[in-house]
């Protein structure tokens, strides 16, 4: 009898602590902090796997993984509910001779290779669960096939001021301008723009000698940007840069948190969630529709399911069960799931957390254009803030 097998796995890396976000992620993991009002952050990279033809995913947690593991279950909201494959959590664990956290993300992998093994894949997809973008794996392997590599880095263009925040390529473009001949982790002074989206495809069987010589060498730091990449190159391995030319946002800080967020609300973006060829999915939970009172003003602002809307509502998302009392003023803002503001509120460039409570009169960031020292202001999950308070712009508490 032959063994089942599946060609292709995805393998999601989402056990990052996330410490630039702050107090969002004190108590959660990074993919399960809540976006665009109505999902989470890994919603994105699963929603692509399904949506590439990609339906065996094992999810690699660490940090804070209660609330990411009860949000993932059984993969259902995703089509990952499968007999043979489906989505699968993966937290370091116990064995006969050592237990250890993941050091990196090729340890991480290591750690897993025997999950890797059960399903025999031609292919292993390294993924990351802190990106927003949409994205078809299955064209990236179509040009993984073609090129006969080994390894396949998607790529994207980024100002040359921003490149050292990644791991750069250089690719031979006088032969083929898409094999990669250098590449070097967050360099200090960048040469090339060409940058890493933290997305590789690996033959499994290179991939998987390159791990374990990769731990057993005492001196490697178990990164595939910093270890496994370089070793590859070193040997002259087939690498090519696959160019992507779509939306694609790193949310690790508070700033681009915002930003992606608000990207949604503009019609120019890129991103766009009302794509029915590609949808993204999210495990939703049973709300009623949203009450728009006659009192409410909105405007240019996403208003999720189980919402009460009383006051003003500009350029924001509000997320699931919110209630914006009378007289409030919401502008330029994040509100997450369950938050409650409070009548003549005032929120503004801000982001406020999941089961807040902002009572009545309380301020809440500001104006760009009105402070010399500016921020976003962030207010932490299950915060209650007294009549009145004030959060200046750029505080988070």
């Amino acid at each position: 009898m032959l063994k089942r097998r599946k060609e292709c796995i995805a393998m999601l890396l989402a056990g990052g602590q996330g410490s630039r976000l702050k107090v969002l992620t004190e108590n959660t993991a990074k993919p399960a902090v809540p976006f665009g009002g109505k999902y989470r952050i890994i919603d994105f990279p699963l929603s692509n796997c399904i949506n590439s033809g990609i339906d065996t995913v094992g999810i690699l947690t660490q940090y804070q993984p209660l609330e990411l593991n009860n949000y993932i279950g059984n993969g259902r909201p995703w089509g990952l509910d499968r007999n043979f494959g489906g989505a699968h959590i993966l937290p370091p664990y116990s064995k006969s001779k050592k237990s250890e956290w993941y050091k990196g993300t090729a340890n991480a992998i290591y750690q897993n290779m025997h999950f890797i093994d059960i399903y025999n894949p031609e292919y292993v997809l390294i993924l990351s669960g802190d990106h927003i973008y949409k994205m078809d794996y299955n064209k990236m392997l179509k040009f993984h096939k073609e090129k006969g590599a080994e390894c396949t880095i998607a790529v994207l263009d980024v100002p040359l001021k921003e490149a050292s925040r990644f791991g750069i390529m250089k690719t031979d473009d006088a032969k083929d301008g898409d094999k990669i001949t250098a590449f070097e982790e967050k360099p200090k002074k960048p040469t090339s723009t060409k940058a890493s989206m933290g997305i590789y495809i690996f033959n499994w069987k290179i991939l998987k000698q390159y791990l374990i010589e990769d731990e057993e060498n005492p001196k490697s730091s178990n990164d595939f940007g910093k270890d496994i990449i370089p070793r590859l190159l070193e040997d002259k391995k087939g690498l090519y840069a696959y160019q992507f030319d779509g939306y694609w946002k790193d949310v690790g800080t508070i700033s681009s948190l915002w930003e992606a967020n608000m990207d949604l609300l503009d019609p120019k973006s890129d991103i766009k969630l009302k794509d029915k060829k590609f949808k993204i999915y999210s495990r939703n939970y049973a709300q009623p529709p949203s009450l728009i009172t006659k009192s409410a003003n909105i405007t240019n602002s996403y208003v999720a399911e189980g919402s009460i809307v009383k006051g003003n509502v500009k350029n924001s998302i509000i997320f699931t069960g919110c209630v914006i009392d009378e007289f409030a003023e919401i502008s330029d803002s994040v509100v997450m799931p369950n938050t409650h503001i409070g009548s003549n509120a005032s929120v503004k460039y801000s982001i406020i957390g999941e089961n807040v409570t902002v009572e009545k009169k309380c301020k809440i960031g500001g104006n760009p254009d009105d402070y010399q020292q500016w921020d976003i202001s962030v207010v932490g999950k299950d915060n209650i803030l007294d009549i009145e308070q004030v959060v200046k712009p750029g505080e988070i508490i």
